[in-house]
């Protein structure tokens, strides 16, 4: 039995497909704003799958274990990958603020 010839709208004469030509991961950084054994004071901004919390640094991510979202603690870097980095947390940063 033959098919019906779909509707004008419906027909695709041109279909482009550019996945194998673009860069997927071009917002990331080439390469990375952190070195091992850096020590820096940072913003925890979000928690992981693993209940990491992540602290970003130029849109970097650095996995810090043991930190909550929001806390500001200082840290150093023990492992940079391509992608991303991971952390160990030295100690939280004291408050500012003056009640």
């Amino acid at each position: 039995m033959p098919r019906k010839p779909l509707p004008e709208k419906a027909r695709r004469t041109e279909r482009k497909r550019t996945f194998g030509n673009q860069r997927l991961y071009s917002t990331f950084p080439t390469s990375a704003p952190v070195k091992e054994d850096q020590e820096i004071d940072v913003l925890i901004n979000d928690i992981g799958s693993n209940e990491d919390g992540i602290a970003r640094i130029q849109n970097f991510p650095i996995f810090v274990p043991k930190t909550k979202a929001g806390e500001h603690v200082k840290i150093r870097i023990t492992k940079v990958g391509g992608r991303f980095a991971v952390a160990e947390r030295l100690s939280e940063k004291e408050n500012e603020h003056e009640d």
